[in-house]
């Protein structure tokens, strides 16, 4: 077994991180469909814990990750997605990284540069 998916409840964690840069661009889930999805096409699968199913990242926006490699830590129950973000954004924010707040004086301030306006991509 690849990932102990059952240690974790049927969900790990999984970081996506920019293949080029080394930029972590998000964290998200994954349970075993996703992964094995995710290693079967090549491209960035999630869980959502929201919707209760599949998140084929860019289904909606377009912004989707080609996986350029599959990476498990040592205990097996987290993934790490070395990816080429398509489009630009990897946030349903509209920025490249999910991260684009910093803790600074006390405050988040916004530190990133939005890439889309997510009013205008995600219509529901």
């Amino acid at each position: 077994m690849l990932i102990d998916f059952d240690k974790s409840g049927g969900l790990v964690p999984a970081v996506a991180q920019d293949a080029d840069t080394g930029e972590v661009l998000m964290l998200a889930w994954m349970n075993r469909e996703a992964f094995d999805e995710t290693v079967r096409t090549g491209r960035a699968v999630y869980f959502s814990r929201s919707r209760n199913r599949l998140w084929r990242k860019g289904e909606e926006s377009g912004n989707v990750q080609e996986v350029k490699g599959v990476f498990v830590d040592c205990d097996a129950d987290t993934v790490l997605l070395k990816v080429k973000q398509v489009g630009g954004a990897a946030c349903h924010e509209g920025y490249p990284s999910c991260f684009f707040r910093e803790l600074a004086g006390g405050e988040l301030k916004v530190v990133g540069e939005r890439v889309f306006d997510p009013k205008q991509v995600y219509k529901k």
